[in-house]
């Protein structure tokens, strides 16, 4: 029943964060408009965004989770094809895709763009969803040392880590730079995190309240800092207030990792088939709703109230990029593309 369970609560956090990162992605052109579109459309927007940063560090949290408490011997060949191989050859692929497709517009194919794009593309993600990558890959390397490390010390010293991790985080929301502000350190902490959310937070009713509490402590401070800021500068103005690496962010992808795994065991068996058939396809969901969002944002099909447009534009990218995620994995020539 406990490997059930782990399955199910893994699969619904999938879920959630793949709809959360959509929706990041289709209200990203009312962001801009303070002061040109009426307060409430905008303040609608701008909760939504801030309500949903730990989308991204949630699979990073599932990541450490999973990674982490693997206890079977390292073997390079396995973790080079298996882990690394599986992210960084289809990221590879996607990435020329996308900057092809980033030469694109509704006035028609600029090769020029779609050039310079990849040009970049060393250093720069050829597409806004891509970036993900450029922190996440790193991480591979460095699990392999945790992995290592995990088994030779007690839990206490990922305590300690974490604690630590969390100081740096809090250091760099208030611009508080030194060497603990270089991203490889603060994506790194995550991973720690999530497998002692995993293995070591039992659920009760005292830490899922603790949870919640400071979680919706920290979307509230969020979307208030992020409005008091845009008000103050009469623009739109976030700080580091949206970043994935801010212990705002880290309070409320934890309150999602703990609320994952109170509520997908007591979920109905249909639901559980559902979650996890569309988690299956997460990757893919994640690397193909941009194509269906190019005309919204295109043809400046966004014109509403966010309140109706952001479910709408998730859905169809959802839909869209998960019927086409599972045409793909029923070809031997595709499916290696979204493993």
């Amino acid at each position: 029943m406990e490997k059930e369970n782990r399955v199910i609560f893994f699969d619904l956090l999938r879920c959630v964060a793949a709809v959360a990162v959509i929706a990041i992605h289709v209200l990203a052109p009312y962001r801009e408009q303070f002061g040109v579109i009426p307060d409430g459309e905008w303040l609608t927007a701008v909760s939504v965004n801030g309500s949903t940063r730990w989308a991204v560090p949630v699979f990073i949290l599932i990541s450490g989770a999973l990674l982490l408490s693997d206890h079977r011997p390292f073997e390079l060949s396995y973790y080079l094809k298996r882990r690394l191989g599986k992210v960084v050859i289809p990221f590879v692929v996607w990435s020329v895709f996308y900057g092809l497709f980033s030469g694109l517009s509704a006035g028609g194919f600029d090769s020029d763009v779609a050039q310079q794009t990849l040009a970049n593309s060393p250093h720069h993600a050829t597409y806004y969803h891509l970036g993900f990558f450029y922190y996440f890959i790193p991480l591979y390397f460095v699990i392999p040392f945790l992995q290592w490390l995990n088994k030779q010390v007690d839990d206490a010293i990922w305590v300690i880590f974490v604690g630590i991790w969390l100081v740096t985080t809090v250091l760099y929301l208030m611009h508080i730079d030194g060497p603990w502000s270089t991203e490889i350190w603060l994506y790194t902490g995550y991973l720690p995190l999530g497998y002692l959310l995993f293995k070591k937070v039992p659920i009760t009713p005292l830490t899922v309240v603790i949870a919640v509490v400071l979680g919706i402590t920290s979307l509230y401070f969020t979307v208030h800092s992020v409005v008091e800021l845009s008000v103050m500068r009469d623009k739109y103005s976030v700080g580091r207030w949206l970043s994935y690496k801010t212990i705002n962010v880290v309070l409320a992808a934890s309150m999602i990792f703990i609320l994952g795994r109170v509520i997908a065991p007591t979920l109905p068996h249909k639901a559980q088939q559902c979650i996890a058939f569309i988690s299956k396809y997460s990757l893919g969901i994640y690397l193909l709703h941009p194509i269906f969002l190019w005309p919204m944002k295109e043809f400046g099909w966004y014109q509403g109230h966010p309140g109706w447009v952001i479910p709408l534009w998730v859905l169809i990218a959802g839909a869209g990029s998960l019927a086409m995620s599972w045409m793909f994995s029923h070809s031997t020539k595709t499916n290696w593309l979204l493993p």
